[in-house]
């Protein structure tokens, strides 16, 4: 589905990044950032089904190929997106994966995967990204925006299975509160969004059960909302969860 953004949307002029674009809460972002007129980098590992997106979006949209593990890859690309756009003023942190298992059963390289992507990922693209969000906050906009969207597993660990990926949650829970403290005087707002259960290609294997999981365009929506806010209104927090569906209530209003 093409996606044309209005020139006078709500993000007009404003320069995006998102992580983890080529699929999932990723490309919803990416698609709902440009339909309010935003300029998208979409940054992520898969070179072909990105600049697909990136076509389909339009003229507004430009892929990056990158590996958020890869410290000097992601400085290196922040810098060319920066140089493309002019700048960027909204980052969005998405890139992530999970892998869930009894911790006797678990996998050592699953670990530090999800430890190199979910952690490590969103400290380098963070980083490289930071001088570039407080010199745009200067700018006629006024503010600038990172959002990381973490997991209802970064409040509370859900099951024995989520460890060491609600660990990586709760890190960057924690880095995304100190990150607050730290570039609120300079006009720089941090958000985290830490959605339920949603529909990805990550959790296509698994039993939502009685649950109405949540589509990646519901955080999409959410992020879109963060980041159009007066400049003196910082969400830093947003907890989604996907509602119960009770039999027979499901089509009251």
């Amino acid at each position: 589905m093409s996606t044309k953004g209005p020139e006078g949307g709500r993000l007009a002029g404003v320069r995006a990044a998102v992580t983890g674009a080529s699929s999932g809460i990723g490309e919803a972002t990416a698609r709902a950032l440009a339909a309010e007129g935003a300029r998208v980098a979409l940054l992520a590992r898969r070179t072909d089904l990105l600049e697909d997106i990136a076509a389909d979006i339009g003229p507004s949209a430009t892929a990056y190929q990158v590996d958020v593990t890869d410290a000097a890859a992601v400085r290196d690309t922040v810098a060319q997106v920066a140089e493309d756009l002019g700048g960027i003023d909204v980052l969005v942190n998405n890139a992530g994966v999970g892998s869930m298992s009894l911790a006797a059963d678990a996998d050592l390289d699953e670990w530090h995967t999800m430890v190199d992507v979910n952690l490590h990922g969103v400290l380098h693209v963070s980083h490289a990204a930071l001088p570039h969000l407080v010199a745009a906050a200067r700018g006629e906009r006024g503010i600038a925006d990172l959002v990381t969207i973490s997991s209802a597993s970064g409040r509370r660990v859900p099951k024995a299975t989520s460890n060491v990926y609600a660990a990586t949650k709760h890190a960057v829970g924690a880095f995304c509160e100190a990150l607050r403290l730290e570039l609120g005087p300079q006009q720089v707002r941090v958000g985290i969004i830490e959605p339920g259960f949603v529909v990805t290609d990550m959790t296509s294997d698994r039993d939502f059960g009685e649950l109405e999981a949540l589509e990646a365009s519901d955080v999409a929506d959410s992020i879109v909302f963060m980041v159009t806010r007066p400049r003196r209104h910082g969400i830093n927090e947003m907890l989604m969860r996907a509602v119960l569906v009770v039999p027979g209530l499901s089509a009251r209003r």
